[in-house]
């Protein structure tokens, strides 16, 4: 393992970043390469934990010669995030200055030639460098997997409407119970930024690509057991691959879980403020109609009480963590058979 620290500069003198970035160099140059980042958002750590575990995986199979493809971990994604705290609560989702999701705005290329992109010395915030920093580093590689997590949530993948039923051997190898397909969002994530050049490509050639963000969970889903269980999937999935070579892992690709277009989830929204009461935990299938959770807007007066009740038939994916909400806030998200009627064009979060 070949070891690189990338600083860039601050916006003002006397601050600067570093990004860790591991390589693992491939014996086979025919074989498929992998990109692998977590904790773009600063405080989202269940795949930094994953990585912290796959990490010494794959140190013995380029020990024992068993890397076929190319290989790049950055653990460590986004050390602007990483560094945000407040009230001593750990943030790391939106830049300070600009309030721009950090998940957010990546520049879309026609091609992989990056050579366009700001430079690390580039007049640009630091933000914006960071961002074409790690386009760099991902858009060389046939697979790229964005690690993040949600609220509180069931394991679930993103993924373009055109790498799809082949990446089914991504879900099977997580354990993930549901993926949320897209074709467009208009907001560049990550993953958008790094999908939208392979849309270029022949059919042959984007079929043998696999681009996504992995949502491991919830926030608070950071242990070892679990951070273990998930190295182990992202290893069967590069085997899979043929990015590593290990005949004794075998993966069957057997997903049956939902796989819903993002226009049929359904995202239920505080109508006011108040304290949270949920009817249903994440994994529930709920009727149409069904009670999902009580906004308390007065305590002590239950008149004041607004519940919320299922728009369609779905699963419960996830949930809020806190349980005090402003009025607009997302509650939980529904998986429906069918449009939402109050599905928009963009991300479903900001």
């Amino acid at each position: 393992m070949k070891t690189e620290k990338i600083t860039l500069a601050g916006d003002v003198p006397g601050n600067s970043i570093e990004l860790r970035v591991l390589r693992f160099e491939g014996g086979n140059n025919e074989a498929v390469s992998a990109y692998l980042q977590s904790s773009l958002h600063g405080s989202e750590l269940p795949g930094q934990a994953a990585l912290h575990f796959l990490i010494p995986m794959l140190e013995r199979a380029e020990s024992e010669g068993r890397v076929a493809g190319n290989i790049t971990v950055v653990p460590q994604a986004n050390p602007i995030g990483s560094a945000q705290w407040q009230a001593h609560q750990h943030l790391g989702r939106f830049d300070y200055f600009s309030g721009v999701n950090f998940n957010r705005s990546f520049p879309l290329l026609e091609s992989f030639d990056t050579t366009g992109l700001p430079a690390i010395d580039a007049p640009k915030s630091l933000a914006e460098r960071l961002k074409a920093q790690l386009l760099r580093l991902a858009l060389p590689h046939e697979i790229v997997l964005d690690l993040h997590c949600d609220d509180e949530s069931e394991n679930y993948l993103y993924i373009h409407q055109a790498f799809l039923p082949e990446m089914y051997d991504l879900a099977s190898a997580l354990g993930s119970t549901a993926i949320l397909s897209w074709d467009s969002t208009a907001d560049a994530a990550f993953e958008e930024a790094c999908a939208h050049p392979a849309l270029h490509l022949s059919e042959q050639e984007r079929k043998a690509r696999a681009v996504t963000t992995v949502e491991f969970r919830g926030l608070n889903d950071v242990d070892i057991e679990t951070g273990k269980h998930d190295a182990d999937g992202l290893y069967r999935f590069l085997v899979h691959r043929g990015v590593i070579i290990d005949d004794s892992v075998k993966l069957n690709v057997d997903f049956n879980g939902p796989v819903t277009p993002l226009e049929n989830v359904e995202m239920i929204r505080a109508p006011q403020g108040g304290m949270i009461l949920f009817h249903v935990d994440i994994g529930t299938e709920v009727e149409a109609g069904a009670k999902l959770v009580t906004v308390v807007t007065i305590p002590g007066d239950p008149q004041g009480d607004i519940t919320l009740t299922a728009p369609q038939a779905g699963r419960i994916l996830t949930r809020r963590s806190h349980r005090y909400t402003r009025r607009g806030d997302d509650l939980l998200k529904l998986l429906g058979d069918k449009r939402s009627e109050n599905a928009r064009p963009g991300s479903l979060e900001a």
